[in-house]
């Protein structure tokens, strides 16, 4: 077989299962997210662009449109979300991701304290309540206790409410 003929069969060949990506295949679709045979685990960690696209049962075609779900939205609190950067503000940050929720930051040392500490904050929820925030410690020595973890959390939420109050002029 020649170049030229072993370029055109590579050519058809990916041509075809671009277009069986794009359509499904029998009672399976061929690349769309969300299968059933997704594990447990996989299944409620399902993201926001995962769910929706089951939802409407999605296809590779479906990557180079816009259309997504006008009713499902995704929403943090801001209150939280500030709260967390200033009560957190000794810690470098790595990943912010505002529209998610989620903060990351590197080690960093509490003024007046000796142990480094890392953290990560989840705001999940646009409501200022204590379920809506999700905040996970980790020392330099390994895990932290709980007792600190919800000193930070009660920290963050007293710092949220605080903002809520001034902002508000209540």
């Amino acid at each position: 077989m020649n170049t030229a003929t072993f370029l055109r069969t590579a050519a058809v060949l990916g041509l075809a299962l671009t277009v069986a990506g794009c359509g499904g295949i029998s009672s399976g679709k061929l690349f769309s997210w969300g299968s059933p045979k997704q594990s447990a685990a996989s299944a409620s960690n399902a993201s926001y662009t995962g769910a929706a696209r089951e939802k409407r049962g999605s296809k590779l075609g479906d990557l180079f449109t816009n259309e997504d779900d006008p009713n499902v939205r995704l929403e943090v609190n801001r209150y939280l979300w500030n709260a967390s950067l200033e009560v957190l503000d000794f810690l470098p940050i790595e990943t912010v991701d505002p529209f998610s929720g989620l903060i990351v930051t590197g080690y960093g040392t509490p003024p007046g304290g000796g142990r480094a500490y890392r953290a990560t904050i989840h705001v999940s929820d646009p409501a200022l309540d204590a379920r809506s925030l999700k905040v996970s410690l980790e020392s330099r020595g390994g895990t932290v206790s709980a007792e600190t973890v919800r000193a930070v959390e009660d920290a963050i939420l007293t710092r949220a409410r605080q903002i809520r109050v001034r902002e508000s002029g209540l």
